[in-house]
């Protein structure tokens, strides 16, 4: 392990093993299968990058997507390590001479597509001193998985072909069903299944709820002014709205915005990767299509535009945040619209009942107002003994009071209905709303018109929610989404029972540091000025080297992150290193970048604080 160490220092510049890290290196050392489940950002690549280092040989990753590989191989190759990837844009010349490099040993990762993969079975890989084989976003090779490819099936050869080669399956997010699939259909022999924590306490995590259109854009708008410079992501359920959200933010409020999604064409679609992965915009509005390509550490946010349908991919795609560790945000928009398509996709799908209780998890997880990350932990298995601190419901704990009046109100309107509403005209009831659609229905007779015109129709909305959540009312899914009182609503309704419900409170979010953490209180008198001012010169700092950062990746064609994390700059930020020796010492400097970038970023430093007097 002495020797591992060493490695990891020399290559990647850490000190230490992050959690599991080693137990897993160790065991594909010794020529054993494995299942590795890591959160993104938790280090996974690290799980067989090290071993493909430190064994004889070269190390065979299969990854599904070449933007994927390209950002990999990137990363390794800046550390000093030999790495390719052999993919089908790549003309003949270069495709030869990377599989020469592989059969004389020079080379200690080459990275491969499932289908790439299987057809050198009889050519290449034969001929080839193999050390391991690693299968990254190994759920794609389940049907239970959240992103099934067919051409992962096909790795199920691979075991037969290379009995004595270790394979290592990594993925994010899989369920049990998923992991006893993985292990199932890549024919594992014998695996330990590592399970690393699934939290991620970087994220801050936040729902909003039911807000109209112009509301959710208003939000998103200001969400992304408090964060200007940093790069986001906007997930979108359909492709027009991807492109919708990007014009609105680049023609109205002028955010550098991008849209992305499978039905633009090839080249404006790998030019619009392109300019996120290099901070030529900072954000990119995208289908689910969008993430497991890229390997961009420096992602700060991630919005839901709409709900996603399961845990799985949710935990997924927020999971591209923060990927260095440094604090992220994200938030979730989540409407009764959004529920209503996913249960009809649920319904037409192949596994009705799997996906309609993969959906209620998600839409428990939205409606809580418990701690959310102790909700996420939960449905992965994993017990976290106090709340987090870092979501919304923890930020902004709930107040209760005794709201029966209220509900009743409510439940009368929907029955002097007949049952016939949905959520918004009973909102308009109670508000005495002046719309057509109100007065041609007759509604404007109706006893409890206007009866709750005290409320704004944000909170009625909020509280109607929390009515569906506690079933005082469910949705006629099959009836036009209308509303229906339960047997336990009308309990409320005649007074046997009482409606205890959340007091609406508008969302707080917190300030984020720079160390990761969440400021919680201010500082005060001289302590507050001295914090201030050395803030102020700390901010300098980052942003001259940021500035450096982009120059070099300008200069080398490559992503800003590929040549230091944020994590790293921040590091630099809080030492402040002035030597060879202390700028060996931050994280995420190796032998490489040490001897390439350490005097320019220690010079550049030297240069501030200077200035700073």
């Amino acid at each position: 392990m002495d020797e591992q160490l060493r490695i990891l220092k020399k290559f990647f510049g850490y000190d230490t093993f992050r959690p599991l890290q080693a137990e897993v290196i160790r065991r594909t050392v010794e020529k054993r299968d494995s299942l590795v489940l890591m959160p993104t950002g938790g280090g996974k690549s690290i799980c067989y990058q090290l071993p493909a280092i430190y064994l004889p040989g070269t190390a065979i990753v299969v990854s599904p997507l070449i933007a994927l590989m390209k950002d990999q191989v990137e990363g390794l190759i800046a550390n000093g390590v030999p790495a390719a990837a052999l993919n089908s844009t790549m003309s003949d010349e270069d495709r030869w001479q990377i599989k020469q490099r592989c059969l004389q040993g020079r080379m200690k990762l080459l990275y491969m597509s499932p289908e790439g993969l299987t057809g050198e079975l009889d050519r290449l890989l034969p001929r080839m001193n193999i050390s391991l084989i690693a299968v990254d976003e190994a759920h794609c090779i389940s049907q239970w998985g959240h992103d099934f490819r067919p051409e992962y099936a096909q790795l199920s050869v691979l075991k037969e072909r290379f009995a004595d080669v270790p394979v290592i399956a990594l993925t994010a997010t899989a369920d049990k069903i998923t992991r006893h699939d993985i292990v199932k259909q890549l024919n594992l022999h014998e695996p330990e299944i590592f399970i690393s924590s699934f939290d991620r306490p970087n994220l801050s995590l936040a729902v909003r709820r039911g807000l109209e259109l112009k509301d959710k854009i208003a939000e998103i708008v200001r969400f992304i002014h408090r964060r200007r410079g940093q790069s986001g992501i906007i997930y979108c359920r359909k492709r027009s709205d991807t492109e919708k959200v990007a014009d609105v933010l680049m023609r109205r409020y002028n955010i550098s915005a991008v849209a992305y999604h499978a039905g633009l064409l090839p080249g404006v679609r790998e030019r619009a990767q392109n300019d996120f992965i290099n901070d030529r915009v900072d954000v990119v509005c995208a289908t689910i299509a969008f993430g497991m390509g890229i390997d961009k550490s420096n992602i700060r946010w991630v919005i839901h535009y709409n709900m996603p349908g399961s845990i799985e991919n949710y935990y997924q795609e927020i999971g591209r945040a923060g990927r260095d560790g440094v604090a992220s945000d994200t938030v979730l928009f989540y409407s009764l619209g959004d529920l209503v398509l996913l249960r009809r996709f649920a319904e037409e799908s192949g596994q009705v009942s799997v996906n309609m209780e993969k959906l209620y998890r998600m839409q428990r997880y939205c409606e809580t107002d418990l701690c959310r990350r102790r909700i996420l932990l939960s449905y992965f298995g994993e017990e976290a003994p106090n709340d987090c601190g870092n979501c919304d419901v923890c930020r902004n704990p709930p107040q209760r009071f005794d709201g029966s009046i209220l509900v009743q109100k409510a439940l009368s309107a929907v029955l002097r209905t007949e049952e016939r509403i949905g959520l918004r005209m009973l909102i308009d009831i109670l508000r005495g709303s002046g719309r057509m659609e109100v007065q041609q229905l007759n509604y404007h007779l109706l006893k409890t018109y206007g009866a709750g015109r005290d409320l704004p129709y944000q909170v009625w909305k909020e509280y109607i929610y929390q009515m569906l959540q506690l079933g005082f009312v469910e949705i006629d899914y099959l009836n036009s989404q209308v509303l229906k009182v339960t047997p336990l609503g009308r309990k409320v309704l005649f007074g046997e029972t009482k409606a205890i419900l959340t007091l609406y409170k508008e969302p707080v979010e917190a300030a984020t540091t720079g160390r990761g953490r969440r400021s919680t209180r201010p500082a005060s008198g001289a302590g507050r000025a001295a914090s201030t001012e050395g803030a102020a010169h700390d901010d300098a700092l980052m942003s001259a080297l940021r500035l450096l950062r982009k120059q070099l990746a300008q200069q080398e064609k490559m992503p800003a992150y590929i040549i230091f994390s944020d994590a790293s700059l921040q590091d630099m930020v809080l030492r402040k290193p002035m030597t060879r020796e202390a700028f060996a010492a931050i994280k995420g400097v190796g032998d490489t970048k040490l001897e390439k970038y350490g005097m320019l970023f220690i010079n550049l430093i030297r240069s501030v604080l200077n200035e700073r007097g």
